[in-house]
C-alpha cells in the first residue's frame, strides 16, 4: 500500500508540475502577444506619416451641392452629340483636306478631353475643382497616345506633323553655346560685362519659377536640391552631345544653382511653411453673409483643401530608399528630355510648346508624388496610382524618342574621366545601399539570455533561492510559481525597456 500511495503522489506532483508549466506557458504567450502589439503599433506610427483614415473620411467640399460641382453627364452628353449633329448634317463641306484633317483631329481631343472631365474618377486634388484635374490626367493620356504615334514615324515624317501645329517649325534650330569666354570682367571689350549680360536671358525667372513649383509639389527642400546638383553634373557629362549644356562654371553653379534654383527653393520653403500652418476651414460660398467673406473665400478655392506634409524618410527602410532614387532618376529623365526633344524635333526653345508641356509636366508630377507618397506611407494602399503610372510612360517614351531620333547624338560616348566619375558614383551607391540595409540591418528586439538554471540540480544555482514548481512554503503558496510570474514579467520589463530602446535610436537614425 506505501508503495501505491507514494506512486499516486508522484503521479499528482507529476500533474501538478504539468499544469503549471502550461499556465506558466500561456502567460508567457500573453505577454509577448502584448509585447508584439505593441512593436507592431510603434512601427506603424514611426511608418505612417500621416493619418490617412481621416483623409479617406475628409474629402466632401462644402460646395459640392452647387451647380458647379455636379458632373451634368447627360447634358455634357447632349451638347456633344447636337455638334456632331451639327457638324454632319447642317454646315456646309469645306474641301481642303488639311483644314479638315487639323479640324477633325481638335473636334477629337476636344470630345476625349471633355468625356475625361466629365466621367473620369477624381484624383487625390480637389482644388480649384476636380475637372481640371481630370482634365490634366485625359490630357495625359492623349499626349502618351501622341508619343506613341510620333515613336513609328521617322525623324523627317514627325518634323513634318509639327507643321501642322506651327507653320515654323520642323525647321533646323541653331544652339546656342552658353559657353566660349568665361571671364566675368572681360576688360578687352566695349562692355567689360558683357559676358554676364548675354547669360542672363528670360530662362533664368523660368528656372526660379520652376524650382519654387517642384519644392511645393515635392514638399522637400531636400530632395529638391539633390535633383538641382544632380541635373548640373548631368550637363557637364552631356555636353559634348548638346551645345546649349556647354556653360561657364559660374553659369552652372552661381547663376544656376545658387541663384536660380537655390533662390526658387528658398521661396517654395517658405511658401510650404505658410500652406502647413494655414488652417484648413471651409464654409460654402453661399453660407458666408459678407462681401468681404464671399470674395477671400472666392480666391482661397485655388489653395489646397487640405495639407499633407510629405515626410519622406528615405533611410527608414529598403524600399523607400528605392523609391527615393527611382523618383530622382524619373524627373532627372523628364528634364533632359526637355532639352532632347528640342533638339531632336527642331523645336525652338522660345516656342510656346515648351511652356506648355512643361506646365503639364508640373500637373502630373504634382499628382504622381502625392499618389507615390500614399503608396509609400499608406498601409492600406496597395497599388500605383493612375497619374504615375500615365507619367512613367511619358517619361519613357518620351525618352525613346529622343533615342530614336537622335541615335548618332546620344550614343556620343562620354569622356573617359567622366564615365569614370560615373562608375564611381554607381559604386559607390549600390555599396551604401548594401552596408545600410543588410550589413547593418537592426534587429529591434533582442533575445533575452537563458538563465543558466539547471533544474533540480545545486550545481549553478543562484545563491538566492527559486523555488521549483510546485514547491510550496509553510503557509501553503507556490513559491515556484510566483517566482516564474515574477521572472516573466522582469522579461517582459527588460524586452519592453530593449524595444523602447531601440525605437529611440532608430528615430536618430532617422
Amino acid at each position: 500500500m506505501e508503495v501505491v500511495d507514494g506512486a499516486m503522489q508522484a503521479v499528482d506532483g507529476a500533474i501538478d508540475n504539468a499544469k503549471n508549466a502550461m499556465d506558466n506557458a500561456i502567460h508567457r504567450i500573453k505577454k509577448e502577444v502584448k509585447l508584439q502589439k505593441m512593436k507592431s503599433d510603434s512601427m506603424c506610427e514611426l511608418k505612417t506619416a500621416h493619418n490617412w483614415q481621416e483623409e479617406k473620411e475628409n474629402v466632401e467640399d462644402p460646395d459640392a451641392p452647387s451647380y458647379f460641382w455636379r458632373a451634368h453627364t447627360v447634358t455634357v452628353l447632349l451638347v456633344l452629340i447636337c455638334c456632331l449633329v451639327y457638324t454632319a448634317l447642317i454646315e456646309n463641306p469645306v474641301n481642303d483636306s488639311i483644314y479638315n484633317a487639323k479640324r477633325g483631329f481638335m473636334a477629337a481631343l476636344f470630345f476625349w478631353v471633355t468625356l475625361g472631365m466629365t466621367i473620369m474618377p477624381d484624383g487625390p486634388f480637389l482644388r480649384p475643382h476636380p475637372a481640371l484635374w481630370r482634365f490634366t490626367f485625359a490630357f495625359g493620356v492623349f499626349y502618351e497616345l501622341l508619343l506613341i504615334y510620333i515613336l513609328f514615324q521617322t525623324p523627317v515624317d514627325a518634323r513634318k506633323l509639327l507643321k501642322y501645329i506651327d507653320g515654323d517649325l520642323g525647321e533646323p534650330i541653331p544652339e546656342k553655346d552658353y559657353g566660349g569666354n568665361c571671364r566675368l570682367y572681360d576688360g578687352d571689350n566695349e562692355d567689360p560685362w558683357h559676358n554676364i549680360k548675354d547669360k542672363v536671358d528670360i530662362f533664368m525667372v523660368a528656372h526660379l519659377a520652376g524650382y519654387w513649383c517642384k519644392t511645393i509639389i515635392f514638399r522637400d527642400w531636400w530632395l529638391t536640391t539633390v535633383i538641382s546638383i544632380m541635373f548640373e553634373f548631368l550637363e557637364y557629362s552631356l555636353e559634348h552631345q548638346l551645345p546649349n549644356f556647354s556653360e561657364c562654371w559660374w553659369d552652372h553653379w552661381i547663376l544656376d544653382v545658387v541663384i536660380c534654383n537655390g533662390g526658387g527653393t528658398i521661396l517654395g520653403v517658405y511658401t510650404l511653411r505658410w500652406l502647413s500652418m494655414k488652417t484648413y476651414y471651409w464654409r460654402g460660398l453661399y453660407e458666408i453673409p459678407t462681401y468681404r467673406g464671399k470674395i477671400k473665400r472666392f480666391f482661397g478655392q485655388f489653395s489646397p483643401h487640405g495639407w499633407i506634409e510629405f515626410t519622406w524618410n528615405p533611410l527608414s527602410s529598403y524600399e523607400r530608399w528605392i523609391a527615393i532614387v527611382c523618383i530622382t532618376i524619373v524627373f532627372l529623365i523628364a528634364e533632359l528630355n526637355t532639352f532632347y526633344l528640342k533638339f531632336v524635333l527642331w523645336i525652338p526653345p522660345n516656342h510656346i510648346l515648351n511652356p506648355v508641356r512643361l506646365l503639364f509636366i508640373l500637373l502630373w508630377g504634382a499628382v504622381s508624388l502625392r499618389e507615390t507618397f500614399q503608396l509609400l506611407d499608406d498601409p492600406n494602399c496597395d497599388r500605383l496610382g493612375r497619374q504615375s503610372w500615365v507619367m512613367i510612360a511619358i517619361v519613357v517614351t518620351e525618352l525613346l524618342i529622343c533615342i530614336k531620333f537622335g541615335w548618332s547624338t546620344i550614343t556620343k560616348p562620354l569622356p573617359r574621366h567622366i564615365a569614370l566619375w560615373w562608375v564611381l558614383g554607381a559604386a559607390l551607391l549600390l555599396l551604401y545601399t548594401v552596408v545600410k540595409f543588410y550589413l547593418l540591418k537592426p534587429y529591434y528586439i533582442p533575445r533575452p539570455e537563458k538563465e543558466n538554471i539547471r533544474m533540480g540540480s545545486p550545481i549553478n544555482t543562484p545563491a538566492e533561492h527559486k523555488g521549483l514548481p510546485g514547491e510550496v512554503d509553510g503557509h501553503g503558496h507556490d513559491v515556484g510559481k510566483d517566482n516564474t510570474e515574477q521572472a516573466g514579467d522582469k522579461n517582459s520589463l527588460s524586452q519592453a525597456g530593449l524595444f523602447t530602446n531601440q525605437l529611440r535610436e532608430d528615430k536618430k537614425d532617422l
